[in-house]
């Protein structure tokens, strides 16, 4: 919500940095791009922003406005961890909200400067055009096969610790029949993918195969860790389920960048099935050892 008390130089002062920032983001991915063509893109709006940068500081007094350099190092890290499809559909968030924020300005510029205006927040919608035409031709299409692994291998292992600690009472041996449950399932989800796949899916059924068993054996294999690590049975819980909420927070708010999904909603359903299976699959664990005295 923009306050009617702002001056038209805080505004200036706010918007100038945002695009300066902006500004030197899309100039340093320029210059790593690989890709020829959304080099260009990159090349080219960043010349866009240069125009904004220039709009924005005729109402200030002062000379240059330096660029917020944590924001520019954190857009380049995801784009070298996570590739130029997830950074295009972080930045295509960012211009989603530029759009919105400059027309809830457009009545705090001067007459005189209005049409200079319109031609900014045309521009900044094509800019979320042009990343929404790119993003088509960029490797993404095997985002579900990960998350199908991920998400199906968070709930299904966790469930199997819990349920084996409530047999076992040994932290070695859940952690050693979550490793092994891991190892059989994700070689299953594998196959299923790829059967999936293979039903007029565009990319490559093995690709989409090995995505998903790689991601799920993974996630096996960090939710097994703090079983071998103590043979403390609430600790050892504790930490796996850290790191099964954790991954959980990973995934939604990856899923929320490249699908537009609610961060909170993707986040609570999946913690909560998981943690339900865990307390459930627990509990049966116990009646089992209970019911038939198993005491290893």
């Amino acid at each position: 919500m923009i306050g009617s008390s702002r001056s038209l130089s805080e505004i200036a002062r706010h918007e100038a940095k945002d695009e300066i920032t902006d500004y030197t983001v899309y100039r340093r991915l320029s210059g790593i791009e690989k890709d020829g063509k959304l080099r260009q893109v990159f090349a080219k709006i960043a010349e866009m922003e240069w125009g904004h940068y220039r709009f924005w500081m005729k109402y200030l007094d002062i000379a240059e406005m330096r660029p917020d350099s944590l924001k520019v190092g954190f857009v380049l890290l995801l784009r070298r961890i996570f590739g130029a499809a997830f950074v295009i559909k972080y930045l295509e968030g960012a211009e989603s909200a530029a759009i919105e924020k400059y027309r809830a300005l457009e009545r705090f510029i001067p007459r005189r400067d209005r049409k200079a205006f319109s031609r900014i927040i045309r521009d900044e919608e094509g800019h979320e055009q042009e990343f929404a035409n790119r993003i088509q031709g960029i490797y993404l299409k095997y985002i579900s096969f990960v998350v199908l692994g991920l998400a199906d291998a968070l709930v299904e292992i966790a469930g199997i610790h819990a349920g084996s600690l409530g047999i076992y009472d040994s932290t070695f041996l859940t952690g050693l029949a979550g490793i092994i449950a891991g190892a059989a399932a994700s070689l299953s989800m594998a196959s299923a993918a790829f059967a999936q796949a293979k039903q007029g899916f565009e990319g490559s059924p093995r690709r989409a195969a090995a995505y998903t068993g790689i991601s799920y054996f993974i996630s096996a294999i960090i939710l097994a860790s703090p079983y071998f690590m103590t043979k403390d049975i609430v600790a050892a819980m504790a930490t796996s389920l850290v790191f099964g909420v954790s991954i959980i927070a990973f995934v939604s708010w990856y899923n929320s960048i490249m699908t537009g999904s609610r961060f909170r909603k993707d986040f609570s359903e999946l913690a909560g099935i998981m943690l339900g299976a865990t307390a459930a699959l627990f509990l049966l664990g116990l009646i089992i050892r209970t019911v038939f005295g198993i005491t290893i």
